[in-house]
């Protein structure tokens, strides 16, 4: 451990601040360098929904690896094509753009919006405030965080920031230059903040009557962690433009765009590229994490774990007043806290259950969505002789 701390401190950027070393992993487990055992409910922030070492998932890779890893986009290649077909059956019914990250789709994202309202002089996307679309300079300026933004003026400009589940305060930012209105279906980073019904149908209806692009976020949300396959599912209109990225390739570095087939042809030759983006052995593996989760049913099970797990962490809190309340949908739960819970964050860790914070008072459970129910009270258990504690 020691030696990999010095190996991080002589020659690795200083961006994160780590305090263990993990070296092993196995379903919903993962062991550090001491031999120590933890029961991962960060799933790699969101994106080992299928947990790890998947012997599916392990034998796809493995196969790909052997016949064709990259050849670039200047050729076809049908992992690619396969996982685009299966991108769209589950989303929008239209086309795919791959790309290697979630800022990366993001950025894509966006710029899709940019050249359909071109030749309009319409560029400006309204975002929201406390979100998060990603580190680079255009991303981090689509984040509605000043912390995110720090040190880094001038952004780029081009976005103006709403307030989430406020309806009136995004109507109040059109303009002539308006282009498109883009959020998340929770607010992970932001605090596990679910949209609302109202602000989804209204936004829908307010770019259906200004003719704007209605652009969703599902980094964090795609690929069943919420109970459906996208975060948008669980409303009854549907966006123009979905990001996608984490869960789909289950630590394999993928991400994309999918839009619906009105919007699927802006992006013409020459206008977005991408080296890695789609490569045979990056689609392999997000096409063996779509079989895991249809063949063993994990869209459907996330929302029976999430209120298996949901209704544990509230008879805890039950007699805490340092808690309020659990938030989120099914695997991608935030447990707010009246303080800060950085403390509750380490107790945990000590004990052996890895969560991630969500801003400062919130901590959030991301369990794999194939979590048994025995693992899932082990956590539970973990969770209560951290936090208990009477009124």
């Amino acid at each position: 451990m020691e030696k990999i701390k010095e190996l991080y401190s002589n020659y690795v950027m200083p961006t994160y601040a780590p305090e263990i070393a993990l070296v092993e992993g196995k379903g919903s487990y993962v062991w550090d360098k001491d031999g120590k055992e933890y029961l991962d409910f960060t799933s790699g922030i969101a994106v080992t929904n299928i947990g790890h070492s998947h012997p599916v998932y392990i034998e796809a890779i493995q196969k790909q690896l052997s016949k064709l890893v990259h050849v670039s986009n200047l050729f076809y290649t049908e992992p690619q094509a396969q996982l685009a077909r299966e991108i769209s059956e589950i989303s929008l019914g239209g086309k795919c753009f791959f790309a290697n990250s979630g800022a990366e789709a993001n950025e894509g994202m966006i710029k899709l919006a940019r050249l359909w309202g071109h030749d309009k002089g319409r560029y400006e996307i309204i975002t929201m405030k406390n979100s998060f679309h990603g580190r680079t300079l255009a991303t981090a300026s689509a984040t509605g965080q000043d912390k995110i933004q720090k040190g880094f003026e001038p952004m780029p400009t081009g976005f103006v920031y709403a307030e989430f589940n406020n309806l009136e305060s995004v109507k109040e930012l059109i303009n002539e230059k308006t282009v498109a209105v883009m959020f998340e279906a929770i607010q992970g980073e932001g605090g596990v903040l679910p949209v609302t019904p109202e602000f989804v149908e209204g936004v829908r209806a307010l770019c259906d009557e200004k003719n704007l692009l209605m652009l969703c976020d599902e980094v964090q949300c795609g690929i069943g962690r919420t109970g459906k396959w996208f975060g948008y599912q669980h409303y009854s209109v549907e966006p123009d433009v979905i990001s996608f990225a984490k869960a789909l390739g289950n630590g394999y570095p993928i991400g994309g765009i999918t839009a619906s087939p009105k919007y699927s042809d802006v992006l013409q030759v020459g206008k977005h590229a991408t080296t890695f983006g789609g490569t045979p052995l990056a689609c392999s593996a997000a096409l063996a994490v779509l079989k895991v989760c249809k063949d063993e049913g994990l869209v459907d099970k996330a929302v029976e774990s999430g209120k298996y797990f949901t209704d544990g962490l509230l008879e805890i809190i039950e007699n805490n007043d340092e808690f309020t309340t659990v938030r989120g949908k099914g695997l991608l739960l935030g447990l707010v806290c009246k303080n800060e819970v950085k403390p509750y964050f380490q107790k945990l860790t000590e004990k052996g259950l890895l969560t991630v914070p969500a801003g400062p008072n919130v901590l959030r459970f991301i369990p794999p969505l194939n979590v048994s129910k025995a693992d899932m009270d082990k956590a539970l258990d973990i969770v209560q002789a951290c936090v208990a504690r009477s009124k």
